[in-house]
């Protein structure tokens, strides 16, 4: 390799490094701030003029035992964007994108020839108090003979504060089922156990703080008269006079939750999706045989399901409560809901409502006449149909979005620019959202749950939603591989939290003036900055100015 010649820039982790396109001098990194307690993320791109094998890149650094280094993969869209976007976008084009951070290979990387790759390089200093002090980061790159082929040096300065805990709620539906079927092991064996913890484990670790908790398998993306692979929590037996329930393996979920640190649980779905109108796949145990009671073919609101919630949900109250997480469990009744069946989701949430009054139910809905009728009181709205929630003054307020929001908003698609991912630290916090859904942490089947797919192969449910939408980790061999969307996300969350601190230095209002101060129109959901720059600028100066308080 020795003639081979190489280019080398230290870009922010809001870059998006195409294999074809030189990189947006907008991303350049030379010098950056972070709190004490935080993660900070940056990128080393290359590219040789002729394939060069065996490439490897070396920090030097007083901060270097508190670094980590992952290569930027490759992932492939057949169905990047629908095509009446909003032009947002890196491409709307098939292509390889940049989007799994995968672990470096033993021999060293290979630099294809006149194409830009990454190393995508993570300092977290959760674990680790290092003080307050400008810190030199020398990144050298090496060829595998040794021969030093590239080097630059960053400066990043440790500052005198940290972040507040987190308060907002977040959750990423974490899909049990896919994690059995793709390592091919039995449900709740001890494999898929360890494997569960393995992936709850990682979520935490970025800012998931509530767990999709599937009493019954839930009932969601799937097919109308199709199933997905039972992952039922509660333990069912029926005979002609009563129901018994076991909740050993509930308790055994909860276990694990709080060894991972997860501070809420939603419990899953009672209802079908889209309208509430069949009850969710149930199964049980009748003369010894294991059956399915409930599913597609039962209605709703019809008297066996209404007995069968009757003696269901006065014993899972008492579980609750006897361990203590009354004010940490939420309930979902239907997820979708339009407007058309309203009256359908009111009875399904009256059904549960006399037994579940005290606790928290919130669905994903985008009409307002659902709240306006007091048939849910934790509102999770599309973040393309909130403005009329926060005109009005609703309090409690979640937002989400999913594959239909893919206009003017912010979203995590691979083809959006990570600016349009972050972004949403800052509306969060303007707005006084207090929670966070997002239906894909791990959804890893084609739409409707028709058959599972290779993440790493298939991106985009078999060509149903965007890449990007159905999934944030990849199924490794030794575990969950995070991805640059994943990443990026958390960092505006640390955004939210960096503006709760300012905030408590300087108070609210000064806070939203200080967003808002180069801004020509106010921040909204829809209305945000597109440059990088001033996000990362932002947020130096809110560091900067928490610093000096």
């Amino acid at each position: 390799m020795s003639d081979a010649k190489f280019e080398l820039r230290c870009l922010n982790s809001l870059a998006k490094v195409i294999a074809h396109q030189e990189p947006d001098s907008r991303y350049i990194l030379e010098r950056a701030t972070m709190l004490k307690g935080e993660v900070y993320s940056f990128q080393v791109a290359y590219r040789s003029d002729q394939l060069v094998k065996g490439v490897r890149l070396e920090i030097a650094s007083p901060l270097s035992g508190c670094m980590a280094v992952r290569k930027v993969g490759l992932a492939p869209s057949e169905l990047t964007m629908y095509g009446d976007h909003d032009g947002y976008l890196l491409s709307d084009q098939p292509g390889l994108y940049p989007d799994p951070l995968l672990p470096l290979e033993g021999g060293g990387e290979i630099a294809l020839p006149k194409c830009w790759g990454s190393f995508w390089v993570t300092l977290d200093l959760r674990e680790h108090a290092e003080p307050e002090g400008l810190y030199p980061i020398d990144v050298v790159l090496s060829a595998a003979d040794g021969a030093q082929v590239g080097s630059q040096r960053i400066h990043l300065q440790v500052l005198n504060a940290s972040l507040p805990k987190q308060k907002l709620i977040r959750t990423e539906w974490f899909h049990t089922d896919c994690l059995a079927n793709h390592y091919q092991v039995d449900v709740f064996s001890e494999e898929h156990w360890r494997r569960i913890e393995q992936y709850v484990q990682a979520a935490v670790k970025q800012g998931v703080n509530m767990l999709l908790t599937p009493l019954f398998t839930p009932p969601l993306d799937t097919e109308v008269g199709g199933e997905r692979t039972t992952v039922q929590l509660v333990g069912v037996e029926r005979d002609a006079q009563a129901y018994r329930f076991d909740f050993t393996l509930l308790e055994r979920w909860i276990a694990l939750g709080e060894r991972c640190g997860v501070q809420y649980y939603e419990f899953s779905h009672l209802f079908t999706q889209w309208g509430a109108q069949f009850a969710p796949k149930i199964m049980a145990t009748e003369q010894g045989q294991l059956k399915r009671i409930f599913g597609w073919e039962t209605d709703a609101s019809g008297e066996a399901y209404g007995m069968f919630l009757e003696a269901l949900l006065p014993e899972l109250d008492r579980f609750i409560q006897d361990r203590g997480l009354g004010d940490r469990v939420f309930f979902h009744v239907s997820d979708e809901p339009t407007l058309d069946q309203l009256d359908s989701y009111r009875k399904a949430a009256s059904q549960i409502s006399k037994f579940l009054g005290s606790y928290p139910t919130f669905d994903a809905l985008s009409d307002y006449e659902f709240y306006a009728h007091g048939l849910i009181n934790t509102p999770v709205v599309a973040n393309n149909h909130i403005d009329e929630f926060i005109s009005r003054g609703v309090d409690n307020l979640w937002t989400y979005y999913c594959c239909a929001q893919y206009k003017q908003v912010s979203n995590r698609f691979f083809v959006f620019p990570s600016e349009r991912n972050r972004i949403i630290g800052y509306q969060l916090y303007k707005f006084n959202i207090k929670g966070f859904l997002h239906w894909g942490y791990n959804f890893w089947y084609s739409q409707y749950a028709r058959k599972m797919l290779n993440p790493f192969v298939q991106t985009d449910a078999d060509r149903a939603f965007p890449s990007g939408d159905a999934f944030l980790v990849y199924p490794g061999e030794d575990g969950p591989i995070e991805s640059i969307r994943m990443v990026v996300f958390y960092e505006a969350l640390q955004d939210l939290r960096a503006l709760e601190k300012l905030e408590s230095l300087i108070g609210r209002e000064s806070t939203l003036a200080l967003i808002e101060e180069d801004l020509d129109t106010p921040l909204t959901f829809s209305e945000y900055p597109h440059d990088p720059e001033w996000i990362m600028k932002k947020r130096e100066k809110i560091n900067l100015l928490i610093a000096s308080r």
